[in-house]
């Protein structure tokens, strides 16, 4: 499993995730999204202006061995790039991680901070773009830069059987994996095959990897606050989903 502030067990693929990990959060191949990173941890909320953050590219965390990916957007300016990890500091965590916790992926409900205990369990969690955006919107070539990172993440994830795409962006970005499709096109290009519509529920079957269990890629709406307060997204649609993950690994 991996340790509280996200940095996989050391060995393998937890030793090699271990590398991977330290070569993107030293990233700084773009310049707008290094800017933005750092300019709020200048000007910091008000609950947080007494700490100090991240700023920096955050890796994926969780169980190197786990059978569910769960793949988002981006780190969240005052939340990620504030911890230190993937969806916790911000409501979109408080909102996933608790639904991870009542499915049983998760030691406990609630992440606020990288040393805060949380253990995910036969799961990991990531990103496709490991800097906070402006306005949420990473530029395409801000994207075609962090699709290696996510390629080898993705061939070092070596177990996952059921892949939870939070939002349409998430879906998009894993269809120009080759990985995920299948298809022959290099992470960085344009992807090719047709993408499937998204939708909420949607479930996607992808090409087993040689000598590897069958995959599937199942959808849902991001837990964005917009989305969770419009009732777009509800807690009890989020745990049928994972109730019909637990029965897919099963």
């Amino acid at each position: 499993m991996s340790g509280s502030g996200g940095t996989p067990d050391r060995d393998a693929p937890g030793a090699a995730l271990s590398d991977l990990d330290a070569r993107i959060t030293s990233c700084r191949l773009c310049p707008r999204l290094v800017a933005w990173r750092e300019e709020a941890a200048r000007s910091p909320r008000a609950p947080f202006a007494t700490g100090q953050y991240w700023a920096r590219p955050l890796p994926g965390f969780g169980d190197p061995r786990g059978r569910l990916l769960v793949v988002g957007l981006a780190p969240a300016a005052h939340g990620g790039n504030r911890t230190g990890r993937m969806f916790t500091g911000d409501r979109s965590g408080d909102f996933l991680f608790a639904a991870l916790y009542r499915a049983g992926f998760a030691n406990q409900a609630t992440s606020t901070a990288i040393d805060d205990g949380l253990r995910l369990r036969d799961a990991y969690v990531t990103a496709p773009v490991r800097c906070a955006p402006p306005d949420n919107r990473p530029a395409p070539e801000e994207r075609r830069r962090c699709a290696p990172y996510f390629a080898e993440e993705l061939e070092l994830l070596s177990r996952v059987q059921v892949v939870l795409a939070l939002g349409a962006y998430a879906l998009d970005s894993l269809w120009r994996q080759p990985l995920v499709t299948g298809a022959t096109d290099l992470p960085a290009r344009p992807r090719r095959t047709p993408m499937p519509r998204f939708a909420h529920g949607a479930e996607i079957p992808l090409p087993e990897r040689p000598g590897g269990p069958p995959r599937i890629l199942v959808c849902s709406y991001h837990p964005s606050q917009r989305n969770v307060f419009t009732g777009l997204l509800t807690a009890e649609m989020l745990d049928t989903l994972l109730e019909r993950i637990r029965a897919l690994l099963a």
